[in-house]
């Protein structure tokens, strides 16, 4: 193998990749990343077995082949080289020779027949969506996926493609998110991919309004885009029946200023961390919403102007997962509905249906 690229395009390339390979393992070939020449390009390739990135840059190939080197190592090596023009090529010794200007270095490859064999997503259904349409799925769902291992399925996102529109949800048993965005797609399906693996999507995909496409073959999940792969294997399972969990009748519906609300529980919440269950208390009465918090030490107070339909009522949110919902979003006014104390509370947007949030109450001490 030999080749000459771009420091830059080499650098960018493997800091993509390198997100796939573990932080820890037993094996360590799954510790390297695969490069092949071939053609006019340089293909990087690092897998955990569950997530896989691969990654094509313009390279001036003088001799195809394929090699493994150590992934961190190799990461750290090319970053201080982006403004070098980089020749690799391999020894005969099974090392990779890099050189750039008057300097080299060689790394010691690894076997490159145990690095393992990526399914190949062909003639799969796929739907097509804007990237800051998908970051937008993500970034408003993944933190309310479980994080245990109790429920391994739901330690993944529901995609729901249908009539134009995906719908995900995620849900740990305490609260859920869902988020509706517009596709285009000539099929239905439905897929629980990891929130692990979205996270890392998200950190590769820049937000814009490009559109890109994303295959869906078996237990495979793929993103394709700008001559990089993403793929990852899916969760295996049924996912809990979100729409029967969803309350559709309420005693108690408030419209509040969002940047208010978000403020309030923030403050309340540097008490809330002392309590067990990590408490803050809304009183919902006449035009105001009142927020406690207490610990025994100090108390804080915050008193909101809401617009309030229906009946007065108290009631108590672990402060976390009020602000996970809140931190998300985008939107000046929002609307809370409650039936009772006990009940869950449903958080919309004032003006349509793009995402929905619930979130179980706290039991108040008497």
């Amino acid at each position: 193998m030999k080749l000459i690229c771009d420091g830059l395009d080499l650098s960018d390339a493997v800091m993509k990749v390198i997100k796939a390979t573990p932080q820890k393992t037993t094996t360590p070939i799954l510790e390297g990343i695969r490069l092949k020449a071939e053609d006019n390009f340089l293909i990087l390739t690092a897998t955990d077995l569950e997530l896989a990135i691969i990654k094509k840059i313009r390279a001036d190939v003088k001799i195809e082949g394929e090699v493994v080197v150590p992934g961190r190592l190799f990461a750290d090596y090319v970053k201080k080289l982006t403004n070098e023009k980089i020749e690799l090529s391999l020894t005969e010794n099974k090392q990779l020779k890099v050189q750039y200007t008057d300097s080299e270095g060689f790394i010691q490859c690894l076997n490159i027949e145990e690095f393992p064999d990526l399914k190949k997503i062909e003639d799969a259904d796929f739907f097509n969506i804007k990237k800051s349409d998908l970051n937008t799925i993500i970034n408003q769902t993944i933190f309310s996926v479980a994080q245990d291992d109790s429920r391994p399925i739901l330690k993944g996102c529901l995609f729901e493609v249908e009539n134009s529109e995906i719908i995900a949800v995620a849900l740990d048993g305490y609260r859920m998110a869902l988020v509706r965005k517009p596709v285009k797609s000539v099929k239905n399906f439905k897929v629980i991919v990891p929130a692990r693996s979205l996270s890392e999507i998200s950190k590769i995909i820049e937000d814009g309004e490009e559109e890109i496409n994303i295959y869906v073959q078996k237990n495979y999940f793929m993103v394709d885009y700008d001559n990089t792969k993403i793929i990852t294997r899916l969760l295996d399972g049924d996912f809990i029946n979100y729409k029967q969990i969803i309350p559709y009748n309420f005693s108690t519906t408030v419209t509040v200023n969002r940047h208010q609300l978000e403020d309030a529980i923030d403050r309340a919440s540097i008490l809330a961390r002392s309590d067990r269950n990590n408490m803050i208390r809304f009183d919902i009465k006449d035009k105001i919403l009142t927020l406690t918090s207490n610990s025994e030490i100090a108390n804080i107070t915050e008193n909101i102007t809401i617009s309030l339909l229906g009946k007065d009522l108290t009631i108590a949110f672990n402060a976390k997962f009020m602000q996970d919902c809140l931190h998300t979003q985008t939107d000046e006014f929002i609307k809370l509905h409650f039936t009772t104390s006990a009940a869950p509370c449903v958080i919309k947007p004032n003006e349509g249906n793009n995402y929905l949030y619930l979130v179980l109450p706290v039991k108040i001490q008497a």
